[in-house]
């Protein structure tokens, strides 16, 4: 199934986000790449915030977020309520993303992870439906946490 996926990262990661989104193109899916172009130093906070606008407005269904260790560019990501963006390493943190919450992006470090695995873990992330079920109402609570008696 083609899906439409936003990809951006910092410099750490511009090698790791090429790759990945010519695979992506080459899987039949529409990739928006939305920089940065080179290895000039960038700040991952600016590319989280434009991918997280991107899912916002629409324009994609899904996203992949990477920095050197994708923690801060997730951070990023997650400032927008619209976002559920999960840090993952391996292909079950990112199938259980999507399973049990829904997780709209998949963040990565690029120093962290090699291109295959980085590949299997996308895999898993668009392979994998949201269980629904019982995990809605929590998943609701994540852009809305008001909801939470606690």
């Amino acid at each position: 199934m083609s899906r439409r996926i936003a990809i951006a990262s910092d410099h750490a990661a511009i090698v790791m986000k090429s790759e990945l989104a010519e695979w992506l193109r080459s899987a039949g899916h529409a990739v928006t790449d939305l920089g940065p172009d080179s290895t000039a130093s960038v700040d991952y906070p600016d590319y989280g915030y434009a991918l997280a606008r991107t899912i916002e407005r629409g324009d994609a269904e899904f996203g992949v977020a990477l920095c050197g260790s994708g923690i801060g560019i997730s951070i990023a990501v997650n400032r927008n309520p619209a976002a559920r963006c999960a840090l993952v390493s391996e292909p079950l943190s990112a199938r259980l993303a999507r399973e049990h919450n829904d997780a709209n992006v998949v963040a990565m470090g690029a120093r962290l992870l090699g291109i295959e695995m980085a590949k299997a873990c996308v895999t898993a992330f668009l392979e994998t439906s949201f269980g629904g079920d019982r995990h809605q109402r929590r998943v609701d609570k994540l852009s809305h946490p008001e909801r939470s008696p606690v």
